[in-house]
């Protein structure tokens, strides 16, 4: 069985389903990413972990029994006294794009590998996935015993995919999200970045010259995102633009690109080729950007294998 660790924050979303009606769920980009390559893969052929922070509250449970109900190992999350997820809301114009207001400022998620009770190695997982949204809610501190930790973890022959997901908010300054980004590209085998990112935070002209320069910083294998024009890969050898069909409409752009890197991922490690990888990610993220929320039900999606769902 090939073991997955996905980590990062998992919150609660609240998304408008009219200016007055909000839907509650659980959502974050590498727990969205978590969840749909659980939906994509049979229980025999993969096991999904997540590693994060939460509280003792009310909605903790929500995001455990969220977690579980995908089929995701929860049994390294840490349960921290008086502490809480996050929270956001998401609601989307007539074209369907995203906008999102965050209340996170105290999330359970930022101590992750705040001390050494919630650090972790990752011994035992084929492919840990991470994301810069998962740097950029950590201390300076934990950020560096992340680092270390993911550094010994591919000195021993570990995976690691990253999705660069820059988000300036977040961050002090472009200069310092770009040096710590880059810090953690140059650990990684599988690189996901979506190009807008990529063009905000380093300037890229096309994404031909991200895929130049994620080459350059030692990543193996790399798939940019490109929305509607479709996705330029990398295969190990050769450098390809790969288009994908639009979508009309589009209805909510949330975790489109969370949801590619599930397909993109499910395919490799199951034993298919780049890109064909590609084009079920595609698939698969136009399906989610049809319909409202991170994490869309399951009858719109291909039947799911079926597949325990985790008690802890």
């Amino acid at each position: 069985m090939t073991r997955v660790l996905s980590l990062g924050e998992c919150m609660i979303e609240l998304t408008h389903r009219t200016a007055d009606e909000l839907v509650l769920g659980c959502a974050g980009d590498t727990f969205n990413t978590a969840a749909y390559l659980a939906r994509l893969t049979a229980p025999e052929q993969l096991r999904v972990d997540y590693l994060t922070v939460l509280g003792d509250d009310h909605y903790s449970e929500r995001v455990l029994a969220a977690m579980r109900a995908e089929g995701i190992g929860t049994e390294l999350i840490p349960q921290l006294p008086g502490e809480q997820p996050g929270l956001y809301l998401v609601r989307t114009d007539a074209d369907g794009e995203r906008h999102f207001t965050y209340y996170r400022s105290r999330s359970a998620a930022r101590n992750l590998f705040g001390s050494a009770a919630t650090s972790a190695e990752f011994d035992g997982y084929d492919l840990v996935h991470l994301s810069a949204i998962t740097l950029q809610i950590l201390a300076p501190e934990a950020r560096e015993r992340l680092h270390a930790a993911l550094a010994r973890y591919r000195d021993r022959g570990g995976r690691i995919s990253f999705d660069s997901n820059y988000r300036p908010a977040g961050w002090s300054g472009r200069q310092q999200a770009a040096a710590e980004i880059e810090r953690f590209w140059r650990l990684a085998a599988i690189g996901l970045p979506t190009f807008s990112d990529e063009r905000a935070l380093r300037g890229d002209d096309a994404p031909e010259s991200t895929v130049e320069r994620l080459r350059g910083l030692g990543v193996d294998e790399i798939a940019v995102k490109d929305g509607a024009r479709g996705c330029v890969l990398y295969d190990g050898e050769r450098t390809a633009h790969l288009p994908t069909t639009p979508v009309h409409p589009v209805v909510d752009s949330t975790a489109a690109g969370d949801a590619f890197n599930a397909a993109y991922l499910a395919a490799r490690l199951t034993g298919t080729a780049p890109a064909e990888a590609v084009a079920r990610a595609h698939q698969l993220a136009g399906t989610v950007i049809g319909h409202r929320g991170a994490i869309v039900a399951d009858e719109v999606l291909p039947k799911r294998p079926a597949r325990a769902r985790p008690n802890g």
